[in-house]
């Protein structure tokens, strides 16, 4: 039923509320979660709406996801239903009790019963700029008359959007993640952020709210906590920490590189082609991510100035004696050494456990220009 048929009465009595779920244990829900819940005394009806719905079910779920052109959608669920769910997840669930009056609760809840519609429903997810937290937002600006809310600041000094990413990907130990996400996500995603764009993320856009005002009076009226996380421990694993592994590796490289005994010779000349074709891969994968999605944030990707896509091919090389192949990799070697020697100069944030990978390259390039004849009795 459209809210504009509720009794005034009852519209003016209903409560809208946010609700942020803290981070979960899935990376999916490593930064937490928003929803909006309006109870209406009247009638007794407690209802969550919630923007970041999916459906696994959905034809080419995955191929969709990867390109960026996955449609998530507005659900509504029983508030009690929608509690049980974050205490069995056991994530801290907070409420702030939105001041708006009559007229404001009217044009949200228009909005709300307009999103619920056939057609309306579906949005292309975008995790920076259009997804759960974002779209209630937007809701609440448009609540309020023309310029009417005012959102406060939370952040005293310039912040990236990676900045935040890697906020709770350390809070949460997930360095493979952080990696991943690095490898992938191009310079865009060092840009600094606006106080409005850091409302992408639920946490920043509960505390944002306790810091403004609507038509010149506190937006929130209250904030409670409804379900307290129970204490776990999250302490992160250096031993399993990429750059750790990364580094173990580099040494390990290094020393069976001085090693004259031919079984580890063919060893690491295997571990060469898989290194350079593996680096050549993921090289591709950025270009697919950059040119080949809706990915905005995979444009414009530094990474690729040591994941040399045409390492894929020049992998098959590593035996030959072709003198073009060895000025490939001289010319590999001596640019990723002024590289590493630019690492953090650069306009893009380049993750750290990067580096050891980088120096193996260097190192097996090297080794393969100045060790002509051992690859090509290999």
């Amino acid at each position: 039923m459209p809210y504009t048929a509720l009794g005034q009465d009852s519209l003016c009595k209903t409560q809208i509320s946010l609700l942020t779920i803290s981070p979960g244990e899935e990376l999916y829900s490593t930064f937490g979660h928003s929803a909006l819940r309006v109870y209406d005394s009247v009638s007794n009806s407690d209802i969550i709406y919630n923007y970041g719905t999916f459906d696994f079910d959905e034809p080419g779920f995955y191929t969709k996801f990867v390109r960026g052109k996955l449609l998530y959608y507005l659900s509504r669920d029983n508030f009690e239903n929608f509690i049980a769910e974050n205490q069995q997840e056991n994530r801290t669930t907070t409420e702030q009790i939105l001041n708006l009056d009559c007229t404001e609760k009217t044009r949200l809840l228009q909005l709300l019963y307009a999103n619920m519609q056939e057609g309306h429903r579906t949005y292309k997810y975008d995790f920076l700029f259009d997804n759960c937290t974002t779209r209630i937002r937007d809701l609440i600006a448009k609540a309020g008359s023309d310029s009417a809310v005012h959102f406060g600041k939370v952040i005293d000094r310039p912040r990236t959007f990676r900045n935040l990413i890697h906020e709770y990907l350390d809070n949460n130990d997930k360095q493979w993640s952080k990696l991943g996400i690095d490898i992938l996500l191009g310079s865009k995603t060092d840009a600094v952020m606006t106080p409005y764009q850091i409302m992408f993320l639920p946490d920043y856009l509960m505390n944002t709210l306790d810091r403004s005002s609507i038509d010149q009076k506190p937006i929130v009226i209250s904030h409670t906590s409804l379900y307290k996380i129970k204490y776990t421990d999250n302490s992160p694993g250096n031993l399993t920490h990429p750059f750790f592994i990364f580094i173990c590796l580099f040494i390990a490289i290094c020393l069976l590189s001085l090693v004259k005994n031919n079984l580890v010779k063919q060893l690491l000349i295997n571990f060469d082609r898989l290194l350079f074709f593996l680096i050549g891969l993921l090289g591709i994968l950025m270009l697919f991510m950059w040119f080949g999605t809706d990915h905005i944030m995979c444009s414009n990707n530094f990474n690729l100035l040591w994941a040399w896509p045409p390492n894929l091919v020049a992998a098959f090389y590593l035996s030959s004696q072709k003198r073009w192949a060895r000025l490939y990799f001289l010319v590999q070697a001596v640019f990723l050494t002024l590289l590493t020697g630019l690492w953090f100069l650069m306009p893009q944030q380049l993750n750290i456990s990067l580096v050891p990978i980088v120096l193996i390259l260097i190192v097996r390039a090297f080794h393969f220009y100045f060790k002509k004849d051992h690859y090509a009795s290999a």
